[in-house]
């Protein structure tokens, strides 16, 4: 079975995968300092609980935190006697190459997110995730990564507002009842809520009138269900979209003899 771990800069998510579904998923903090022996701590006690017998033959890495990528090849070397591939290192091949500027690293959750999203919808896409950071991923026709937009993180925009402004309270994001908010609590909710959403609509506009044609926009992210309660901000959302591109590209790399 392949055991998928995306690590992003606030969680890491480790999904089983059996050849048709993810039999689990796993979620845990982001810390650099964890050992191997700590993740396998940790994940072998919970897929007990889950009562789930899996076992791990591959592993593929997606990570946006260089410094946690070590323990984690040591975690599936030592435990699963199994050399991972790390998505964005040279030895990962990647079913559509990126177009974009010579020299330019592309984060590998927006490469997984490509691969996974052209799998799914076909090309002409634009994939907004919700995490740390709000990211938009320009899929072309042929399914390469042709460049983007990185704007603040919802939650990043939050906890900025509320360090450097004393006064402020910390809120937790929702859709207010109204524009106009009568308390503290409501005005923020309302600038964060409304000003995500009209990010979002002239980002995605933009792009759709600089590329001069019609594209399907996919969300993801933990936020995504929030912000499409506004409107029809999206086509589609997926919640298991960076996963998924990751059984993508483990599936190439085999069918390429590359695992």
């Amino acid at each position: 079975m392949l055991l998928c771990i995306d690590c992003g800069n606030t969680n890491t998510v480790f999904s089983i995968w059996d050849g048709e579904k993810f039999l689990c998923t796993l979620r845990t903090s982001t810390h650099h300092a964890r050992t191997a022996d700590a993740y396998f701590t940790w994940f072998s006690t919970l897929i007990k609980h889950y009562g789930i017998d899996a076992e791990i033959t591959d592993v593929i890495i997606s990570s946006t935190v260089p410094r946690v990528v070590w323990n984690l090849r040591v975690f599936a070397d030592r435990f699963f006697n199994a050399r991972p591939l790390v998505v964005g290192k040279p030895e990962c091949l990647l079913p559509h190459l990126p177009r974009v500027d010579e020299g330019t690293q592309v984060g590998p959750d927006r490469l997984v997110n490509t691969a996974g999203a052209f799998d799914r919808h076909g090309g002409d896409l634009i994939v907004v995730d919700f995490g740390t950071a709000t990211t938009f991923d320009v899929v072309a026709s042929d399914g390469a990564y042709i460049g983007g937009v990185i704007a603040p993180g919802v939650n990043l925009s939050l906890e900025a507002l509320h360090m450097a402004a004393a006064a402020l309270p910390h809120v937790d994001i929702s859709k207010p009842q109204k524009v106009v908010g009568t308390n503290t609590v409501e005005c923020i909710q309302s600038g964060v809520f409304w000003g995500y959403v009209g990010l979002v609509k002239e980002i995605c506009a933009r792009i759709k009138g600089e590329r001069d044609r019609d594209m399907q926009i996919i969300a993801t992210g933990g936020l995504a269900p929030l912000f499409q309660q506004s409107e029809d901000l999206f086509d589609q959302f997926e919640d298991d979209l960076t996963m998924h591109g990751l059984t993508v590209i483990h599936a190439y790399n085999k069918e390429q003899g590359n695992t």
